[in-house]
């Protein structure tokens, strides 16, 4: 089989003339010898090149942009075999890149003991804070949007013996012996703006009576969310009901247009109040 091969390179090689390119064909040259035989072989041009003259222009492919919305919708297609997007719906394995996969949701009780468990493993502070994020929905019918606001809530448990400090904006003298009885750090009138003007005197919750109300509009930039409202509960005649509230209340803000990340408990608290 070897003797054949070689007879055969040899008279490739005797009648090399009889395949040299032809000057008018489009048929690749080779060059054959009697250690090296090169088989013809052919290329695709690369976009751009010159070509007797002829540009080669290639066609862009369309990308196609998937918005969150359309992400969320296809994800929530519970037919397919996995989830758009992701390995499977559920991970086999107790270890696993959580990229790959949906979020899980589990109850919150569940998820209050995972962290008390993990308090141990890590050999971190028992007293350190649980926060709640909560996604809300703002949307409103023809494409309008609730406009983030701030609220204020009381638990029933606390876990800080934290008191807040209150400032009372009022121009009663009853009502300031009034507020300066029921614990209200700072109690004055419309004399008070220029210290709170010039951050000389702070405060972490501001209320005020409704006849001083109209007053406070120099204050409207300075304090922002936490200027004395009515719908706030912030602005009323009952100031040791006001005060009571806001001593021991936290704050929440909405932020991102639809997030609420608020601190709602400490590990160290019973598994039960922290629940409730």
């Amino acid at each position: 089989m070897a003797a054949s091969m070689y007879c055969l390179r040899t008279v490739i090689h005797g009648c090399q003339r009889h395949i040299v390119q032809q000057p008018r064909l489009g048929i690749p040259s080779c060059t054959c010898s009697n250690r090296n035989w090169g088989a013809l072989r052919f290329y695709v041009i690369p976009a751009g090149v010159k070509i007797r003259g002829k540009k080669v222009i290639k066609k862009e492919k369309e990308v196609k942009i998937v918005t969150k919305e359309e992400l969320g919708e296809k994800r929530k297609d519970t037919s397919r075999i996995k989830p758009f997007g992701f390995a499977a719906w559920k991970p086999t394995d107790d270890v696993y890149v959580a990229r790959y996969y949906p979020k899980q949701s589990i109850q919150p009780e569940t998820a209050v003991e995972m962290l008390k468990t993990f308090q141990k493993l890590d050999f971190t502070s028992p007293d350190q804070a649980v926060y709640l994020q909560l996604k809300l929905d703002m949307k409103l019918e023809k494409k309008k949007k609730v406009d983030p606001f701030v609220g204020y809530i009381t638990f029933p448990f606390p876990f800080e013996n934290k008191v807040n400090k209150i400032l009372v904006f009022t121009e009663n003298a009853e009502d300031i012996e009034i507020a300066k009885n029921n614990g209200a750090a700072v109690v004055g009138g419309p004399e008070l703006i220029p210290e709170i003007l010039n951050d000389d005197m702070q405060a972490d919750f501001y209320i005020a009576t409704p006849e001083i109300v109209s007053k406070l509009h120099l204050l409207k930039n300075k304090l922002r969310k936490k200027i004395p409202k009515s719908k706030r509960g912030s602005v009323g005649i009952d100031i040791p009901s006001m005060i009571k509230v806001f001593e021991h209340c936290y704050e929440y803000i909405v932020e991102r247009e639809c997030i609420i990340r608020i601190k709602i408990a400490t590990l160290d608290l019973p598994l039960e109040h922290i629940n409730r």
